[in-house]
């Protein structure tokens, strides 16, 4: 084992007392393990890899019996970071070779072929986008005005907007899942997957593990944590930050066997103009940055349930989280209001009281 892998098998002391910490800020580290007295550390120990994937950090984790197995839990691992990679590639908007960017290359042109993962995500885009009543519709990647970067921070200007604004419209999306075709039938028009494409990802890093006999493990990515079986044999614990203060914890949850807590927030990439707070969660409806809801974390048992809903919530406000709450009852939900306030489910709020630091 070579010193980086050395430097990357974690160990704590209390398997009980771990926590993985879901940090949607993009720069902070997603999760850190407790101290650890030097006896503990010699019996438990966690195959961890870092990566720089999808614009945040993710964290791929894997409890390890003892260190002679740990080669063997890192080849499963970097196989399960290649899977991401490999569909980080087709999907982002920022690279000019995946298939997503060839799908805007031709809009309003020709029908682009796709792979059927990409197909997948395209088509589930689709039904949440009339789930949520349009709140999601990832042709929102014609809106590219904004810039978020560090240093690089821009506002467009209110006719920019509005030209932009015009081609986003998620029924000119035109899917063919026989043919395995992608379209979009006006020029200028473009996809951006972000609300949708990460949390397939990783699970599909996930199922990577699981192939290779691994029942046990925990992918963080930037905030989205999904967990399979347990942490030598106790949960895994997982903190949800306070979006209306992203320095300090709400509360704690407990996973075991299978679970996820997805994570959206106006902190991931935010400035400040003028008084008032911008960030990367687009309305689609408008091309400007939503108000009325902080942030939103959502626990369930499956990608499915929550995939999307994050940042959908976020552009429908209070009243689409009360009736979230009120018809998806499989989902734990907590949301940091504008006003100061939080609004939790009822099983967010029982998880969370339960598990309180």
């Amino acid at each position: 084992m070579t010193t980086q892998d050395r430097a990357h098998a974690d160990l704590s002391t209390n398997a009980r007392r771990r926590m993985v910490l879901a940090l949607p800020l993009l720069g902070a580290l997603p999760y850190w393990a407790l101290a650890a007295d030097a006896e503990s550390q010699s019996k438990v120990r966690l195959a961890k890899r870092s990566r720089v994937l999808m614009g945040t950090r993710v964290d791929v984790m894997v409890p390890a019996r003892n260190a002679a197995e740990l080669s063997s839990l890192f080849e499963a691992i970097d196989a399960a970071i290649a899977r991401m990679q490999g569909l980080e590639q087709q999907m982002s908007r920022y690279r000019s070779d995946s298939e997503i960017s060839r799908v805007a290359a031709f809009a309003g042109s020709t029908p682009t072929r796709v792979s059927p993962e990409v197909m997948a995500v395209l088509q589930q885009a689709k039904r949440l986008h009339e789930q949520t009543g349009g709140a999601l519709d990832i042709t929102i990647g014609a809106v590219r005005g904004w810039s978020f970067e560090p240093g690089k921070e821009h506002v467009p200007s209110d006719a920019e907007v509005a030209r932009e604004i015009a081609l986003v419209n998620m029924r000119d999306l035109v899917l063919e899942p026989l043919a395995g075709t992608a379209f979009l039938r006006r020029e200028g028009m473009a996809l951006d997957l972000g609300g949708v494409a990460k949390l397939p990802i990783l699970q599909a890093g996930l199922a990577s593990l699981q192939r290779a006999g691994l029942g046990d493990a925990l992918i963080n990515g930037g905030g989205d944590v999904l967990i399979s079986g347990t942490n030598h044999g106790e949960p895994w614990r997982v903190g949800v930050r306070d979006p209306n203060a992203p320095q300090r914890l709400l509360g704690r949850l407990s996973l075991v066997g299978r679970g996820i807590v997805a994570s959206s927030g106006d902190y991931e990439r935010a400035f400040m103009r003028n008084g008032q707070r911008l960030h990367h969660v687009l309305d689609p409806h408008t091309g400007w940055p939503v108000q009325g809801v902080h942030g939103v974390a959502l626990r369930a048992e499956r990608v499915e349930e929550v995939n999307g809903w994050g940042a959908a919530l976020m552009v429908g406000g209070p009243s689409a989280l009360k009736e979230f709450g009120a018809h998806h009852h499989a989902v734990d939900v907590m949301a940091g209001l504008s006003d100061g306030s939080h609004w939790l489910s009822s099983g967010m709020r029982t998880r969370l009281a339960s598990e309180a630091a």
